[in-house]
């Protein structure tokens, strides 16, 4: 494996950029997840990494090499798409042995044996190696994709949004076996998404694209806590980070700069003495969690996250605070305030 960066990189299609001067160094061994809605510059930042689409400025290295100008198949990189993109008539074997049969990487047989059967073995599909690709289940199918970029041992993998098509339940199952495979394999990936829940459970970094602009790139819990802007706030975090006047709730303006306090769900206390007034508008039971949204003065609406146990009724009059030191607070700029 080896790192990966862009450097000042800006990439254009006619009047559109899609990215704007990015800079990203994805670390040897590192799972970096780029994070952002339709249009943001995911999927182009990874096209520049593959070589499928080539800067108008900047350069893009992999292992320490400029691959700028190098076509795809000289850059060493394994993609994943959204689609299955397998041989319908192929076995899962075939499908997997594949890449090593391939002009340039062909390999002996008994190695394409030995790696087909350790990449099955670890996507737990070693028993449906016989299996045509059309006798699978979208998750069954998604594993041999995956399968297939990993069996080459690349120096990169980059993967676009490949758990999306799946319903919760097998995303959830994906998403843990991906990880324990990169960090077996020692894998440097960059992968795509506009799911914040996979970009939390995922990243060892995530970086946040906003009109193809890198926002911020930092540790998930870095970005949860800390967030660089607005923008960078509302990415992270279900629901979404409450954003109230200075002052509102009983929060206290840290500096004069400070004209947003953004205010996480689960640092709004409900029933509070000496809060404010609240009448309560939606309740939602999620298991373990009970999400209340609520209407405060003038109009303002808050979401709160509170335990099982608190019981609350729609349409109830309470009164609700904010637990003191947790606001982060935004300028006019709807940037962090640094305290």
């Amino acid at each position: 494996m080896a790192e990966a960066t862009l450097e000042a990189v800006t990439k254009s299609f006619g009047e559109t950029t899609a990215i704007d001067g990015v800079d990203i160094r994805v670390a040897d061994g590192e799972f970096l997840v780029l994070l952002g809605p339709t249009g943001a510059g995911k999927t182009t930042t990874l096209r520049l990494f593959a070589g499928l689409e080539t800067p108008d400025t900047g350069r893009v290295t992999i292992g320490g090499v400029d691959v700028t100008r190098m076509p795809p198949g000289a850059r060493d990189v394994a993609f994943v798409f959204q689609q299955y993109s397998l041989y319908p008539h192929y076995s899962v074997y075939e499908n997997l042995a594949f890449p090593l049969r391939a002009p340039g990487r062909r390999q002996p047989e008994a190695e394409v044996r030995r790696r087909v059967t350790e990449i099955a073995e670890m996507l737990r599909i070693g028993h449906k190696l016989k299996n045509r690709a059309t006798q699978l289940s979208g998750g069954e199918m998604q594993r041999v994709s995956i399968g297939r970029a990993l069996v080459r041992a690349p120096n990169l993998f980059l993967m676009d949004e490949p758990l999306s098509s799946l319903d919760a339940k097998l995303r959830e199952d994906l998403r843990v076996e991906l990880k324990r495979i990169q960090r077996d394999l020692g894998a440097t990936i960059v992968y795509v998404t506009h799911d914040q829940l996979e970009a939390m459970t995922l990243a060892d970094r995530i970086g946040i694209l906003d009109a193809g602009r890198l926002v911020q790139l930092d540790a998930p819990r870095t970005i949860y806590e800390r967030p660089a802007t607005v923008y960078a706030a509302q990415r992270l975090g279900s629901p979404q980070i409450n954003l109230i006047p200075a002052g509102s709730l009983g929060t206290a303006p840290a500096a004069p700069a400070c004209v947003t306090a953004g205010v996480r769900p689960e640092d709004v206390r409900v029933g509070t003495e000496g809060g404010e007034a609240a009448r309560v508008i939606a309740v939602e039971h999620l298991g373990a969690e009970t999400v209340a949204l609520l209407e405060v003065a003038e109009g303002r609406h808050v979401h709160a996250l509170l335990d099982p146990e608190h019981r609350i009724a729609e349409g109830a009059e309470t009164r609700v605070a904010v637990r003191p030191g947790a606001p982060v607070w935004f300028d006019r700029d709807n940037r962090l305030v640094s305290i």
